[in-house]
């Protein structure tokens, strides 16, 4: 880097927003002064925070994983836009540093010359974590609360130029200054005080731009995702938590729309549909100036989803989103389900035209059970992960275990991911399939089995321990338990004429399956005991309270829960009934009433009489 180059970046850098809040200066020279004013110093891979006890600031130690997992992610990311400028990056706990690149980039971007190497060669850069690196990235956490995400980014995360940890909270800004020089990261952190939609807004313009946006709200991400996705670079790495799972799993489905622009519908497979929403809702915001996304990684895990997307920039690109949204037709008896693009890209030879989808591919009901289906989406309809990056991320988490404390759970996560079928959407539950038809559930592997015998793909999927994700129809589907239910027969004359089971058992198989058990059908995850599926990891875990805007000590929800607890009863006890004492008491009537005096409602009889005749 030449002198000018130099005095370039160094005007750039003090142009940076008026919204950086300079930490103040605070003694830590004894860390207990911390708990003796009420609060608490959390430890979380290689960062110490300051944390108070009041619920000023928010802070759930359950989304480790997701940290971890970010700092996985984000890693090898940095390593990959390294690479191409010439720098290898140190990550502690690594024995070699220097990894095969794998290019990442879309095929119409023109690939970037080598530079000749003249005279002797010059040893390759090496940046190391909690050093600035010139040629680094930019890391925006939009939403930073506590500021442990950026603390943890500066001191793991190696290749970074500048973090800066954004909170519209002045307490969370106060906190994550005091973060930031108890973990000696002034250097690299700096905090900033201002609305994160504003703040991302700002930095449109080319030169302000961040490499890395985080995005990990309380709730729905929804209205900072049409800042973030102008306010990352191109190729950019855009990450995104949702928590907000009620609405888009289908409790709510017009909230979502009105969120996401998608109609969310309860189904076994409300996870994975979660995550393709929010896609969706990424693509389309892209696309409004002349953006598209390409997603790295997709995870459904505890309480919410958690997104990792390139953003690019490319008009012609563009033109083809509308063919990597579907919607889906699910019906409400059996939970058959079908998908049905957008629009579809034809190729006439040089000329590649877009047009509308052909449909509906399905009639007024559904064929198997008779049964209305239910329209949810748009949707993404494209691949949830990036198997090759994927598969980066695994080998650096599995060849360095003690990095993370998560390393066991996000190796099983990522195992699944990859044995995932990638172009399929949705999943069958093999609960559901059983529960349909009033039958016994095959095993796992035996329904696997059935499928590969067939000629059918199938992969497990790493949103839910059940799943059946399949290239298999509908129809070869309710074949295969129409065959399982010969073999273990139910009692067909419970059955209601209109019912789902009556209607799809009335119906002789075409294809005869075999349930015989093949050594490929167990996959390697589940051959390996990898945790996939974590137990609960603490009693009432799941989604904490709201930090307070003005501080203050708020009820855990473990408290909240006994709070409410026998709420009903309790109103019911207390509230006047003498008037049901005006209503005879059917059990009386029947004669198997057994409260006596103690009953709310009359014992009397038209003659007057308590006793029954």
């Amino acid at each position: 880097m030449d002198s000018d180059q130099a005095q370039e970046m160094e005007t750039d850098d003090s142009k940076q927003d008026q919204n950086i809040v300079q930490p103040p200066v605070v003694d830590f020279s004894c860390v207990n002064k911390a708990v003796k004013n009420g609060e608490t110093v959390i430890t979380e891979g290689k960062a110490k925070i300051i944390f108070p006890r009041a619920n000023e600031v928010f802070y759930n130690p359950v989304q480790e994983f997701n940290r971890d997992l970010t700092c996985a992610v984000i890693t090898e990311f940095v390593r990959l836009q390294l690479s191409s400028k010439g720098i290898q990056i140190a990550v502690p706990g690594e024995e070699n540093a220097s990894k095969v690149a794998v290019d990442l980039s879309q095929g119409d971007k023109e690939d970037e010359s080598e530079p000749e190497l003249t005279g002797d060669k010059e040893e390759p850069k090496t940046a190391a974590v909690g050093e600035v690196c010139q040629d680094g990235l930019r890391v925006l956490e939009a939403l930073a609360a506590s500021g442990l995400r950026s603390v943890r980014f500066a001191k793991e995360v190696p290749g970074l130029r500048s973090v800066l940890a954004n909170d519209v909270s002045s307490k969370a800004v106060e906190l994550i200054n005091q973060n930031i020089q108890l973990n000696d990261m002034g250097h690299l952190v700096a905090a900033s005080l201002s609305d994160a939609r504003m703040l991302m807004y700002q930095h449109k313009a080319a030169k302000d731009l961040f490499d890395v946006i985080d995005l990990d709200p309380y709730g729905s991400p929804s209205v900072f995702l049409d800042a973030a996705v102008q306010a990352v670079s191109d190729g950019g790495l855009l990450c995104v938590t949702c928590t907000d799972m009620a609405v888009m799993a289908g409790n709510a489905g017009e909230t979502c729309y009105s969120k996401y622009g998608a109609m969310s519908i309860k189904t076994k497979y409300c996870h994975e549909m979660a995550l393709r929403i929010i896609l969706h809702s990424l693509d389309l915001r892209a696309n409004c100036y002349q953006r598209y996304i390409v997603p790295l990684l997709s995870v459904s895990a505890d309480f919410y989803i958690r997104v990792f997307v390139r953003v690019f920039s490319g008009q012609a690109k563009v033109k083809a989103s509308a063919s990597k949204q579907a919607f889906v037709y699910n019906c409400v008896g059996c939970g058959s389900f079908h998908v049905q693009r957008l629009g579809k890209v034809a190729n006439s030879g040089n000329n590649i035209t877009y047009k509308a989808a052909s449909g509906p591919p399905v009639g007024p009901s559904c064929e198997h059970c008779h049964q209305r289906h239910q329209l949810g989406g748009p949707v993404w309809a494209e691949p949830l992960h990036n198997v090759d990056f994927v598969q980066r991320v695994l080998s650096a988490v599995g060849s360095n275990p003690a990095r993370f404390q998560t390393s066991q759970r996000i190796q099983g996560v990522l195992s699944m991911a990859i044995e995932e079928l990638s172009d399929i959407p949705f999943y069958y539950t093999l609960g559901n399939l059983s529960k349909t038809i009033r039958s016994s559930s095959p095993s796992l592997l035996q329904f696997r089995s059935a499928l590969l015998h067939a000629g059918y793909r199938v992969s497990l999927s790493h949103a839910c321990k059940n799943a059946i994700k399949t290239d298999a129809p509908p129809s070869a589907i309710w074949d295969i338990m129409r065959c399982w239910e010969k073999l273990n027969p139910v009692k067909r004359e419970r059955l209601s004429e209109n019912s789902p089971a009556a209607c799809i058992l009335s119906v002789e198989p075409k294809l005869q399956a075999s349930f015989t058990v093949r050594a490929d059908a167990n996959p390697n995850s589940r051959k390996q005991g990898l945790k996939r599926f974590q137990l609960n990891p603490e009693p009432n875990w799941g989604p904490k309270a709201r930090a307070k805007a003005g501080g203050g000590i708020s009820s855990s929800l473990q408290e909240k829960g006994k709070l409410h607890q026998g709420k009903r009863k309790g109103c019911a006890e207390e509230s006047d009934r003498s008037h049901l004492k005006n209503f005879p008491c059917k059990r009386f009537r029947e004669g198997n009433c057994s409260l006596g005096d103690n009953c709310r409602y009359s014992h009397e009889t038209e003659q007057g009489s308590t006793a029954p005749e």
